[in-house]
């Protein structure tokens, strides 16, 4: 924080002038000059010490846009430097708002002072997954497991780590681990789904993506995945109308032109494909 100069200014008494009556005596008193007064220099204001904000406008923050949430979450990180809440948040806004590095920065960092914190464990395998470096998710999603080892959500980033750094057996053990601990989470559900239909198997993706539609808090992307696997299989009729309950006619449109496209194409062309565009 920038402080503001404060100029000091000295009050200096004037000089009284010195009136001489008749002609000036050898011997005359020299005038007298009054004396300097003693000034006390002002003080510049210290500026008040940044207070952080209360619970209800932590909560109240969840409600702004992304760029004005990261800015809060931002200032509430500056002001304690070990707020876990802060710290977390502001690792999530960022990430949302696919600035990857930072938002792992901003995790790693409570991970210096906090290295078993669960949920910042989770932030950093998350961020450094987005940015498709899963090598260094790899370690944090192994520390979340090991400290909360019921928990699905460390698993299921190991396992799309694992992808990422094609240990394509790793990653299938990872996510089956994941489905057997949440077995009717959409998310356990669509991660092993797509992970069999981008390597050769829509067949086998299609059931785990319809149980997946059908489970409590699934939504467009579930639904969407599904419809992708249909085409891939040519069941095309199905595929568009799932698509049509979230798309705009142009996007269902090109989407099942491609569909068409990739299930016309040699197996290695669709696979390959298919998976450069996850």
């Amino acid at each position: 924080m920038l402080l503001k100069r404060v100029l000091i200014a000295t009050a200096i008494a004037a000089i009284a002038p010195v009136v001489l009556v008749g002609p000036v005596q050898a011997d005359a008193a020299p005038a007298r000059v009054p004396a300097m007064r003693s000034v006390t220099p002002v003080k510049a204001d210290t500026p008040p010490a940044p207070v952080k904000a209360t619970p209800a406008q932590r909560a109240e923050a969840e409600r702004m846009p992304l760029l004005a949430r990261a800015a809060f979450w931002a200032r509430e990180a500056d002001i304690d430097q070990s707020d876990a809440e802060a710290r977390i948040k502001l690792a999530r806004v960022l990430r949302e708002l696919g600035r990857y590095d930072e938002a792992a920065a901003s995790a790693d960092q409570l991970l210096v002072m906090e290295p078993n914190n669960l949920d910042a464990l989770l932030e950093s395998a998350r961020a450094k997954i987005a940015a498709n470096h899963g090598f260094y998710a790899i370690d944090p999603a192994q520390r979340a497991a090991a400290i909360a080892p019921r928990d699905w959500r460390p698993v299921s980033l190991l396992a799309v780590a694992f992808e990422q750094t094609e240990r394509e057996s790793d990653a299938l053990a990872a996510h089956q681990k994941a489905l057997s601990l949440a077995p009717n989470n959409p998310a356990t559900l669509t991660n092993l789904g797509m992970y069999y239909a981008t390597h050769g198997a829509p067949a086998q993706a299609e059931p785990l993506l319809r149980k997946a539609v059908a489970a409590p808090g699934a939504g467009a992307q579930e639904r969407q995945n599904l419809a992708l696997v249909l085409g891939m299989q040519s069941k095309f009729a199905e595929a568009e109308q799932l698509e049509r309950q979230d798309l705009p006619p142009e996007v269902v449109t090109n989407n099942l032109a491609y569909l068409h496209a990739i299930t016309n194409s040699t197996p290695d062309r669709t696979w390959n494909g298919l998976k450069s565009d996850q």
